[in-house]
């Protein structure tokens, strides 16, 4: 089982007692089983699809020049010229576009793996670990995504010119419209969110929950116990020692987030409320206590990606500590 170590099963004979999360989980070489490898090996073809959509945003340049001369000069060679320099990246735009419907796809099964059923939260994180680092590597993507798309104001610039190019010479499917209205809609409502993915993955959970009301609690458990554990891994030096490799601090750190994030879409009265399953207060804390290159995209996420922060059973001292 790798280097999972044991967490504490719950014990509802004594709730009083309180839990350990001074926990490895192995988000480096967990091996999925036999009883994961299904769902595992479905996973794994959408997470080989991430690497690549990432790879097409973080290189993404724009076609300002071209659209700006265009604009300028509306000779058909200026035109054409910025046409041709659009449509490769609206490709790539449906491209992203349509990784984020598989993810809505196969979020919801991976969850329906990680909760409910015989096994309490603990005992998922125990014996499903390579799942679990599925899931991570579900939230790592969907966090780097945001980041570069929030930093690329061309993507809705180059879309949204494609869109009155479109527009304006009444090109239809039936003219082989590369893409088709109602998809052009979807499309410009997705990149028009500042978190896109984000949005997609609260909503597959949140949709996740819906659709199994008998596994609320179970769900939010989980993602508050992952997250618990994901933040003591970073406080612990001992666990923190376990890390191999660099990257994988940053992985924990943005898994940590996104769990909080996702609890928050989740939980009938959120992340923030006193009780909430989540410590918040310590994970602000320790992204303050990160260089700002690290910690600021995410806290930004937590700051206007969750859904009860400004509510009024939300802590002022927590309101304090996300003040921009």
């Amino acid at each position: 089982m790798g280097k999972l170590l044991s967490l504490l099963a719950r014990d509802d004979s004594n709730c009083c007692t309180a839990k350990s999360y001074d926990v490895f989980l192995d988000f480096e070489n967990a091996a999925p089983t036999e009883t994961e490898r299904e769902v595992y090996d479905e996973v794994e073809r959408v997470l080989k699809e991430s690497e690549a959509v990432l790879e097409e945003i973080t290189v993404y340049k724009g076609a300002g020049k071209e659209i700006r001369e265009a604009i300028a000069d509306p000779s058909p060679q200026c035109q054409e010229k910025a046409w041709s320099a659009v449509l490769p990246l609206v490709i790539k735009l449906k491209r992203c576009y349509e990784h984020s419907m598989e993810l809505e796809k196969i979020v919801p099964k991976l969850l329906g793996q990680l909760v409910g059923g015989k096994l309490n939260p603990t005992q998922h994180l125990e014996t499903q670990q390579a799942l679990v680092k599925q899931l991570a590597e579900i939230l790592e993507f969907v966090l780097k995504f945001d980041e570069h798309k929030m930093k690329t104001p061309a993507i809705q610039n180059d879309f949204s010119y494609y869109r009155r190019i479109v527009s304006r010479q009444r090109i239809d499917a039936t003219n082989n419209m590369l893409v088709s209205t109602e998809l052009a809609n979807r499309m410009s409502l997705f990149y028009a969110h500042a978190t896109p993915m984000l949005k997609v993955l609260s909503e597959a959970t949140s949709k996740f929950v819906h659709d199994n009301a008998d596994d609320v609690d179970n769900t939010t458990e989980t993602l508050g116990t992952m997250a618990k554990v994901c933040l003591r891994m970073l406080e612990n030096p001992k666990l923190l020692q376990q890390i191999e490799r660099e990257e994988t601090q940053m992985l924990v750190l943005r898994v940590m987030v996104g769990l909080v994030i996702l609890y928050d879409h989740v939980h009938p009265v959120g992340a923030f409320a006193r009780g909430a399953h989540v410590d918040v207060k310590g994970c602000v804390r320790l992204l303050q206590a990160q260089p700002a290159i690290r910690a600021e995209p995410l806290l930004n996420a937590l700051r206007y990606t969750t859904k009860h922060l400004n509510e009024e059973n939300t802590p002022k001292n927590i309101r304090n500590l996300l003040a921009a």
